[in-house]
Parts: C-alpha cells; sequence; structure tokens
C-alpha cells in the first residue's frame, strides 16, 4: 500500500506542506483545508498527522463511498458520499479531515505534492505490504 510516510523530528514546522496540500484541492492557502497537519509541541517539536492508509473508515461508510484503489490508497467518491461524518468519527488517527462549510470529509491520498514541497525530507512516500 501507498502512504505518506512522516518523519517528524525532521520537520522544522515551516508548513510548506500544509500549504501545498490546500492550494492543490482547494485553491486557496488555508490550513485548514490540508489533508496533513503540523501541529508544534511545547518542547519546540513538531507532530506530523496525515492518513496512514488504515482502512477503518471503509466499513464505517453507510453509501461505500470510500474504497481502496489498485495502489491501496483510501479514497472518497464525492458523488456517493452523504456527509454523516461516520468516517471521521472511527478514524483512529484523526485523519480524516472536514472544514467548516465543507461537504464532504477529505484526506491525504499519498500523492506526493507535499513531500517534493517539504525542504527538509520530513514526509516520504512509500510503500508497504498489505
Amino acid at each position: 500500500m501507498k502512504y505518506l510516510k512522516t518523519i517528524a523530528e525532521a520537520c522544522i514546522g515551516c508548513n510548506a506542506c500544509m500549504s501545498v496540500c490546500s492550494k492543490l484541492y482547494f485553491k486557496e492557502d488555508n490550513p485548514e483545508k490540508s489533508a496533513i497537519r503540523v501541529t508544534p509541541a511545547a518542547d519546540g517539536s513538531y507532530t506530523l498527522s496525515a492518513c496512514d492508509q488504515c482502512r477503518a473508515c471503509i466499513a464505517e461508510c453507510p453509501t461505500q463511498a470510500i474504497s481502496v484503489n489498485r495502489l491501496g490508497v483510501v479514497l472518497i467518491n464525492r458523488a456517493l458520499c452523504i456527509n454523516c461524518l461516520a468516517c471521521v468519527a472511527a478514524c483512529p488517527t484523526d485523519t480524516m479531515m472536514t472544514w467548516r462549510g465543507g461537504l464532504v470529509p477529505f484526506k491525504c491520498i499519498a500523492c506526493d505534492a507535499c513531500a517534493k514541497e517539504c525542504p527538509t525530507g520530513a514526509l516520504k512516500i512509500e510503500v508497504k505490504e498489505d
């Protein structure tokens, strides 16, 4: 399965990843609309959060709007989603995202845009066995 590997100790908190993600998928620079989250910790380090493609959300979707593609990436079919947010509630990593005014949840789809933009290599696309 393809996923975004996060290396928190390499993160400098520049937020370039969140910026490129929200611009790519929502056409605006808005951290609330980023599928990756960078959170500062009290000790000056950062926590990186992105979907690890665990698939916990799939069974919770009443309309079968969530599926896995051939690369093992969990995807949401916007046309089938009824915005019940069961997938958000079921997400064990809190990486199924929503935003105020948004009709459909969203998540990281391991597209590589943020990894390419990261100046320190804190993000990498990797593949692991299912």
